[in-house]
């Protein structure tokens, strides 16, 4: 069905739908978030044929298939997308600057509490930056195959960025996102600023425990008024 609807889309990605790709757009049919006439290329006559044929195939699909909500444990906001690791690590990189003027090196083992988070983490530096550290989560059960007195104690540290794969809705550099790290054990929400997205990896930066809610449509506010 998605493949049948990609076809007869226009394929220009325009984006005036409000989505990125026409490959979106055709999953927002299926899920039944918009309908053909959102798309303004396909309302033009010399389309009527591949909006009816569209229009057809929505008509006699049985199912309604939403889309994977996220959403977090805690807070149970809605997330855009999960964030997975690297391929052959085990969690998403984070860049984080300690408070602290302990000198790391790559393979160090730390401790760490992000600031903002109760719970301590154990992780292993990836590389170092001046003062930025970017590390991989791989505690807290690497404490007990683990020297204690080989942990470097960093103490609190402010988390600038993630860094990983994701799954969910398609992203856009520059956007303000709700995100889940998959490693967060307490499951919450996360949200920053998309700033490179090349190959499936995405970098997010401006990183909040806050999440505010989404800006409402227009059309929502009119209604109050």
């Amino acid at each position: 069905m998605l493949e049948k609807i990609k076809k007869l889309l226009p394929g220009f990605n325009c984006g005036n739908c409000g989505y990125n790709r026409c490959d979106d757009f055709a999953k927002s049919l299926i899920n039944r978030k918009e309908k053909p006439s959102k798309c303004p290329v396909l309302i033009r006559p010399s389309f009527a044929a591949d909006k009816k044929s569209i229009e057809e195939l929505l008509r006699l699909e049985p199912g309604f298939h939403p889309e994977k909500i996220i959403s977090g444990v805690i807070d149970h906001y809605r997330a855009d997308i999960i964030l997975h690791p690297l391929k052959n690590e085990k969690s998403c990189r984070e860049t984080l600057l300690p408070f602290s003027n302990i000198q790391t090196e790559p393979d160090d083992v730390i401790r760490y509490r992000p600031l903002g988070c109760p719970i301590t983490h154990i992780a292993r530096v990836v590389e170092t930056d001046h003062n930025l550290i970017t590390i991989v989560i791989i505690g807290p059960e690497t404490t007990r195959n683990t020297d204690v007195t080989s942990i470097l104690d960093l103490g609190i540290c402010m988390v600038l960025a993630f860094q990983g794969t994701y799954e969910g809705k398609s992203l856009r550099v520059g956007e303000t996102i709700r995100f889940l790290p998959h490693h967060c054990m307490m499951q919450k929400i996360h949200s920053g600023v998309v700033v490179n997205l090349e190959h499936g990896n995405v970098r997010i930066e401006i990183i909040d425990l806050k999440v505010w809610s989404p800006p409402e449509k227009s059309g929502s506010l009119n209604r109050h008024n």
